[in-house]
């Protein structure tokens, strides 16, 4: 979060498994959480959701470029409290997936049009769980979090008891950690 680096040696210990995001570019995502996220994404399409890897893995020089980006295009302000400082970053974990929408055929990645995306949000978040993921940056949780809300942003934690616990209680990790 805001006030934990990712350790020097996460790389080291982290295994990363290549894939492509939805515009064809080479991504990484740890093994596990890509083998949950296939799983969750096969499970929504049954009920005609479909969800599509839009980020995942970020090294800390790619951070810093979306950092850069958002900073250009939208100002600092709004920045810092969308994007995460290098090294601060969740997708440094490779445990981080945010994910975009198919809807009609159509691609929605966007954020603001991902925000007006409320009801199939709502579908996808109540699966969460069953995956081992939760929604990492929930709506009205900002300040302690300390980033805005992002209906797109999975955060895999492995332990599906555990993640039906916090999504359950709609609670944050920092409030379930603490």
């Amino acid at each position: 979060n805001k006030e934990h680096e990712i350790p020097e040696y996460w790389d080291d210990v982290v295994e990363l498994e290549d894939v492509k995001d939805i515009w064809g570019d080479d991504a990484k995502v740890e093994k596990e959480a890509l083998m949950q996220f296939f799983k969750l994404k096969q499970d929504l399409e049954t009920e005609e959701i479909f969800i599509e890897l839009d980020s995942a893995y970020r090294s800390v020089k790619r951070q810093q470029e979306v950092w850069d980006q958002f900073e250009k295009e939208y100002g600092i302000e709004y920045t810092k409290k969308t994007v995460a400082v290098p090294k601060l970053s969740e997708h440094h974990t490779g445990l981080a997936i945010d994910v975009c929408l198919r809807k009609n055929g159509k691609l929605i990645y966007e954020n603001a049009d991902m925000l007006k995306e409320k009801a199939i949000f709502a579908k996808v978040h109540a699966k969460l769980a069953e995956y081992g993921f939760i929604l990492r940056y929930l709506e009205g949780k900002e300040d302690i979090t300390g980033y805005s809300y992002e209906p797109w942003h999975l955060r895999y934690i492995g332990d599906t008891k555990l993640a039906k616990e916090i999504m359950d209680k709609g609670i944050t990790l920092e409030e379930y950690i603490s």
